[in-house]
């Protein structure tokens, strides 16, 4: 009898344990390749997340568009059926309108300033958006400057990309601009972007240092220049619901993992830009270093103008001048 007793106590201990170590699995994408500025980031999220909620929480990665693409996995984390994603701002506004105002060409004048906005009031503010949208916003991640490549030919001015074919974001604000410039403009998902480039649908696109290396555009494009026309924030959102569920320990475990992951993320892109337009050269790309950006703002001016409307040149002006 004895042994019965001690049998159904270390039985009940085991299930106790088990039930404590009991993980719960989430997933998170990125469309791009796991050896990037983004692949880094969900990956020290993970390890951070595992760390500081003692395993009970394990979060799958998933790259390369594996899931779909950005917009799809937005979608996918508002509807709950993925937990977790790390995308650019690209199709961001189509979820939640009020980030619009980040993607305005030259708005920001560096990488510390586009930083410091992000994670001040106005980015912080802007965070807060979400919520109501089915998400929880958990940081500001980076994409980059975004420069301009192309199969045709060299642009170190606006009247250089008149009739150029490119490959936009899934982004109003974008193609507005872009269209200001000359650019016939076709948004396509990410991982569409490699093989139109290839087959010649497009003749450029437009994108980070970080994404030009990391998707081997220089397989496919000769031309890049270093236009740095838009900064691109990157997000990780999380499904409102599934942040709501965990315990007031747990949501700050996730918060400290997306802001570790931030840190690691914004390193790369500065590896990435320090090196990337040698390293482009160095596999056959034509880099122009030069570009008029002069001409280029005062070419965006009247799209600007309308700009300042739409959002109010007050919060344009707020941004600009954050110090």
């Amino acid at each position: 009898m004895k042994f019965g007793k001690l049998f159904a106590a270390l039985a009940a201990g085991l299930v106790m344990s088990s039930a404590a170590l009991a993980q719960t699995t989430m997933k998170i994408s990125i469309s791009t390749a796991q050896n990037s500025h983004q692949g880094v980031a969900i990956d020290t999220f993970a390890r951070e997340v595992d760390k500081r909620t003692g395993g009970r929480y394990k979060v799958q990665t998933f790259y390369s568009g594996s899931l779909g693409g950005e917009r799809e996995s937005i979608e996918a984390v508002q509807l709950g059926t993925q937990e977790l994603a790390f995308s650019s701002t690209g199709p961001v506004p189509n979820f939640v309108p009020e980030t619009k105002i980040l993607d305005v060409p030259f708005l920001f004048r560096d990488k510390a300033h586009a930083r410091a906005v992000l994670d001040g009031p106005i980015g912080q503010e802007m965070l807060g958006k979400f919520d109501s949208k089915g998400f929880k916003a958990l940081a500001w991640g980076e994409n980059g400057f975004r420069h301009m490549t192309n199969s045709k030919r060299p642009v170190t001015a606006p009247e250089d990309l008149k009739g150029l074919k490119m490959r936009t974001m899934e982004n109003p604000v974008h193609v507005t601009a872009y269209k200001g410039l000359g650019i016939v403009t076709t948004p396509m998902a990410f991982p569409e972007v490699f093989t139109a480039l290839q087959q010649g649908t497009v003749d450029g696109q437009e994108n980070p240092l970080s994404v030009i290396m990391a998707a081997k555009f220089d397989q496919v494009q000769k031309h890049l220049s270093l236009t740095g026309h838009v900064y691109s924030p990157c997000i990780f959102v999380m499904n409102k619901a599934a942040f709501d569920k965990l315990s007031a320990a747990d949501k700050q475990a996730f918060l400290d993992a997306a802001k570790e992951a931030v840190k690691a993320n914004r390193a790369r892109v500065d590896e990435d830009d320090a090196k990337g337009a040698a390293e482009l050269k160095a596999k056959g790309m034509q880099v122009v270093e030069n570009v008029d950006k002069a001409k280029f703002v005062a070419t965006l001016a009247p799209i600007n103008a309308e700009f300042e409307k739409q959002f109010g040149k007050a919060n344009m002006d707020k941004i600009r001048n954050y110090k």
